[in-house]
């Protein structure tokens, strides 16, 4: 279905972290008053915080916060208040050590960082509830508050969750999903080593054993757990914060992390979706960007990708301005333009409101090389100088806001298979290397890409690409396999890769050849299967007089229906070298591809050019390979925004009339774009 939004910006804005409790009260009206000059509007406050309203067990004192909020309303500053949950004081773990988190072998995990709780303490979800309650009570009238943000950044720092309250609660899961031990037996293969439970009390999560090994298809179960706790502690307290909020205030959180289903989060809970940011990883100490073949800071694409499939005008609540680290970790300076250019590779994927981590930088603790907007000398800067530049870039392309990001591919995913390649090697290592390579052959194709997760969408959302990639779905549903087959057999054009239908929803292998539920669709069959070993050489097919490497894995095809038509063939030293690699079948208005491998931007790129959509925007704009392009439609009119991720200067050809919202000027033909500079078009027909 297609994905609603409770709120949505209805212009593009920018915000700032703000920590008030780290500064002395005398900065605080220089910093909101610098901020608005700056084009800020709106900053994030509290989520770490909780100490400030609740000193000790019961007590609540709101003086802090009622200052700082005066003082916002008064300067016309809008607020994004945090539930500080994500950082139980010490008091509270002092007294009630239930509530934290432990490792695997049961050792907790101590106060002094963060996220040290567990989700299923029911001593924490009181304490959390009351708190909650507090602030809604007191701030949900406040005209300066016009969101909350729940948390920060579920399942960072750790997704693993092994209290005593955990099992407990995994125990409540486990029996409102099977009803018996019977059940509960059969969907772990328990009677494998003899891990037969006889007695709910028997059943634990995930625990120490011998080489840390745990049954797969426990697993697979217990990050579903994990996903399904994130999302009813985050529940809890929207559902207290919306009997106090004001009409049009919006609920989020930040993120996002693994073991989380992300989309059931927005639909149960929030209104929008923020995510953080940090492109500048890619050019950690320790990182080689000059040997990286994964496009560097341009793949926080396809992160953003992701966040768009969840909520398609999202916000960014932590984008990177500076030097990220701490004491244990480090990373150069962002260049001259990449701040900017990064803030615009948010807003060119769906972004309507980029927020930037953070104001200043803190001078103590362990975030005190998260390097700000300003420095600890608190002087103007090359920084702040160039927000205001950015601040004019944005008013210049404000017709943009809420605009759609347009893509003809689609990258066809859905949770157990994200879960299931968390666990299992033989899954996750195709899906991690093929995921990656269509993303890098989309970008240096230009031809941009979404993802779309089965279980949340719909047939007329798969018929809005005509080429969808489902790389290696290995679980396979009746569900998935049905809506998949009716997307082909209404004039879509869908290519499978290696391992699919090897699983059904419990992770067993099923006792059928591959494609299993899609093999009557494929006409084919799958009929031996190997990884491409380390002694091995690699492994190319043969189409149409190409050589294409077919990755790490390969499936040998065999044909099975009078439709089926072999593309491409084994070749090489491979011992299956003559058979088939690549496989297409008509079925209905449309078409399916089958291909044994894992996926290379060198076979991506021959199957774009094959059906058709290499290049996607070429008719627009003629753009080198080190430029982004992204296309945005509202209400008819279409946007070319075309991002320069090197400090090379690099030449486009403008194919068509257009106007530079930057200087409102007419355009066409060839354009330089600078240094890591990003250019935004009104497409004029």
């Amino acid at each position: 279905m297609e994905r609603k939004q409770n709120f949505q910006w209805g212009k593009l804005e920018l915000g700032t972290c703000y920590y008030p409790e780290h500064w002395d009260k005398s900065l605080w009206e220089s910093d909101l008053d610098r901020m608005l000059a700056h084009g800020i509007t709106t900053i994030r406050i509290a989520e770490f915080a909780w100490s400030l309203v609740e000193p000790q067990e019961g007590q609540f004192t709101f003086a802090f916060w009622d200052e700082f909020l005066d003082l916002a309303e008064a300067k016309g500053m809008k607020v994004i208040f945090g539930t500080p949950t994500a950082t139980p004081p010490a008091w509270l773990t002092d007294k009630y050590p239930e509530v934290l988190n432990a490792r695997r072998d049961g050792v907790l995990y101590r106060h002094g960082m963060r996220r040290h709780y567990n989700y299923n303490s029911k001593k924490y979800q009181e304490l959390v509830a009351r708190v909650v309650e507090q602030l809604g009570q007191h701030y949900g009238k406040r005209p300066c508050i016009v969101g909350w943000q729940i948390d920060n950044e579920f399942n960072c720092e750790t997704q693993q969750f092994y209290s005593e309250s955990d099992t407990v609660a995994f125990r409540q899961f486990l029996q409102e999903k099977y009803g018996t031990l019977e059940a509960l037996n059969q969907a772990w293969g328990a009677v494998f080593w003899d891990q037969t439970y006889t007695s709910w009390e028997q059943v634990y999560v995930p625990r120490t054993t011998y080489g840390d090994g745990v049954n797969p298809n426990q697993q697979l179960d217990y990050i579903r757990f994990v996903s399904q706790s994130a999302t009813r502690f985050c529940q809890m307290q929207c559902d207290i914060l919306r009997k106090y909020s004001k009409p049009g205030d919006f609920i989020t959180t930040n993120g996002m992390f693994g073991s989380l289903d992300n989309h059931r989060l927005v639909e149960d809970c929030l209104d929008v979706y923020t995510y953080d940011s940090y492109p500048n990883f890619a050019f950690a100490m320790g990182a080689d960007p000059r040997h990286n073949t994964t496009l560097n800071d341009r793949k926080w694409g396809k992160n953003l990708m992701e966040v768009r499939s969840v909520c398609p005008h999202f916000g960014i609540m932590e984008q990177q301005v500076g030097a990220g680290g701490s004491s244990t970790r480090s990373a150069p300076a962002p260049k001259p333009g990449q701040m900017m250019l990064w803030a615009m590779q948010s807003i060119a994927h769906g972004a309507d409101y980029v927020s930037f981590f953070r104001w200043r930088t803190v001078t103590y603790g362990p975030e005190m090389y998260w390097h700000g907007l300003l420095d600890y000398d608190n002087r103007p800067n090359r920084k702040l100088a160039e927000l205001q530049r950015l601040h004019a870039r944005v008013e210049a392309i404000q017709e943009m806001a809420g605009a759609e990001y347009i893509a003809l591919l689609g990258l066809v995913k859905d949770y157990d298979n994200v879960f299931d390649a968390q666990l299992d090697a033989w899954h996750g290592d195709l899906a991690n290397a093929s995921e990656m390579e269509l993303f890098v052959a989309s970008q240096l194709a230009h031809t941009p890409m979404d993802a779309l997760y089965l279980d949340h969408a719909a047939l007329e959302d798969l018929q809005r690409y005509p080429v969808l990639f489902c790389p290696h779905q290995e679980i396979l549903t009746p569900q998935r396999a049905q809506l998949l087959e009716e997307y082909v057999r209404s004039g879509g054009t869908l290519v499978l890769g290696a391992r699919t239908g090897q699983k059904d929803a419990q992770g067993h292998c099923v006792m059928a050849p591959m494609p299993g539920l899609l093999s009557g669709l494929t006409q084919t069959q799958v009929r031996e299967f190997t990884f491409i070993g380390p002694a091995d050489d690699p492994v190319p097919m043969e189409w149409d007089g190409k050589q294409l490497d077919t990755g790490i894995f390969n499936d040998v095809l065999e044909t099975v229906g009078e439709d089926a038509q072999v593309l491409a063939r084994y070749g090489g030293q491979a011992w299956y070298a003559g058979e088939p690699a690549l496989v297409e079948t008509k079925a209905g208005e449309g078409r399916v591809l089958h291909f044994g491998g894992t996926f290379t931007r060198e076979t991506v790129k021959a199957l774009l050019e094959y059906l058709g959509v290499y290049e996607a925007f070429g008719g627009l704009a003629q753009v080198p390979p080190a430029c982004e392009v992204a296309l945005r439609r509202k209400d008819g009119q279409d946007y070319l925004v075309v991002l320069n991720y090197l400090k090379e200067p690099q030449e486009i050809v403008l194919q068509e009339p257009m106007v530079d919202l930057g200087t409102r000027c007419d355009v066409e033909g060839p354009v330089v774009l600078g240094s890591y500079e990003t250019k935004v078009y009104r497409v004029k027909f």
